[in-house]
């Protein structure tokens, strides 16, 4: 009896060491603190196309690993960085969908602790099968030599929005009425804010300035007005686009990412989309395009965890295969699988946004 009682005692010593060490473990392993009972509420505002992505079981449960649990709040990019009413509830992040977001919101009087971009999608056009073969035969579509992807001439393609053609002028017969394209609303949306700074680039020829903006910002204008109501998210109009088809959405603005998600989240219906008889989604990459940079601004130190967390290997692996984020450097995490169409392991021609000025100053042009 004694022996069994010095035994026994011996393995509660055993055991209590290995659960000291294996809590020590887990303490210094990031992606285990929350097996440790220990969870983070973090409050803030994300952009919409966001939402998926950080409403994913994986992603939760990966998050869930770190200790952390987000009340994200989806917010257009432009306002979450300038709109007092969402400022004055203390957000303790923002995650909006461009980098130039961190320098308006530092104009707005927002405390940045740390800023990190952690996604990034380009800017694409989404539209439709008949609308591509038309633009291709008027030699505004090209396919890339490397990737075999489908290359939008977008500064052709404004030229002939601006002189007013109709879409039967591009070659397109199977639509009505005059060419033009849709984005979201520039003073609210960060995709429509990006298309804004490269519509006026591309219309200044070069990077847009204050200079450039004062001789072309009445034609950026125009192809904006031209484009009617417009949404205020880019989660919105891209619904609207697989919505309203060919006829009623030929061409709208939005992120790379958001077909790929869209085609993974039910690949019966996206196999349904291909095998059917109507128009197929198809994406075109303008020549050049803007990156569209996912900066997550810290406001308070208590959301450093999850900056270390959106950078690790299996959050960033997550984002790019079931989301079609790439990581910060627009690279890749993992393989590139075809599922919604070519994505291109990099994008061989990218133009720089104007700068934070130069923005705000069209922004407030277009709000009249």
């Amino acid at each position: 009896m004694a022996l069994s009682r010095r035994a026994f005692g011996l393995g509660l010593l055993a055991a209590a060491a290995a659960g000291t060490g294996g809590y020590l473990t887990l303490k210094d392993r990031p992606e285990f603190r929350g097996y440790l009972g220990n969870r983070a509420h973090l409050f803030g505002f994300i952009g919409g196309e966001k939402q998926a992505f950080l409403a994913d079981p994986d992603v939760v449960g990966a998050l869930g690993g770190y200790g952390l649990e987000l009340d994200a709040r989806v917010a257009g990019s432009v306002e979450m960085v300038r709109e007092p009413a969402l400022l004055t509830q203390k957000p303790q992040f923002l995650w909006p969908s461009s980098s130039i977001m961190v320098d308006l919101a530092r104009k707005s009087g927002v405390s940045i602790r740390n800023d990190q971009v952690v996604l990034n999608s380009p800017i694409v056009v989404y539209t439709w099968g008949p609308v591509v073969e038309g633009l291709k035969k008027g030699g505004l579509v090209t396919v890339a030599a490397k990737g075999g992807y489908n290359q939008l001439d977008l500064k052709a393609l404004l030229d002939a929005i601006l002189a007013g053609k109709n879409w039967s002028d591009l070659g397109i017969s199977e639509l009505y009425g005059r060419a033009r394209i849709v984005s979201t609303d520039p003073n609210r949306s960060n995709s429509g804010f990006m298309f804004a700074g490269l519509v006026l680039s591309l219309l200044s020829g070069d990077v847009a300035t204050q200079e450039l903006l004062a001789r072309h910002g009445e034609e950026a204008k125009s192809i904006f007005r031209g484009m009617g109501l417009k949404s205020s998210s880019s989660g919105k109009l891209f619904d609207q686009y697989i919505a309203g088809g060919l006829g009623a959405e030929p061409m709208v603005v939005g992120y790379e990412n958001q077909l790929v998600e869209w085609a993974l989240a039910d690949p019966a219906r996206w196999q349904r989309v291909q095998a059917g008889a109507g128009a197929k989604p198809e994406i075109l990459y303008p020549r050049p395009t803007v990156y569209s940079a996912h900066p997550l601004i810290v406001i308070d130190p208590a959301v450093d965890p999850l900056l270390e967390a959106l950078s690790s290997p299996k959050l960033q692996q997550l984002a790019w295969s079931k989301h079609g984020f790439r990581g910060p450097l627009g690279t890749v995490a993992g393989d590139a699988d075809a599922i919604a169409g070519v994505r291109p392991a990099e994008i061989e021609a990218v133009l720089p946004m104007p700068s934070a000025d130069v923005m705000l100053s069209l922004l407030s042009q277009m709000e009249v």
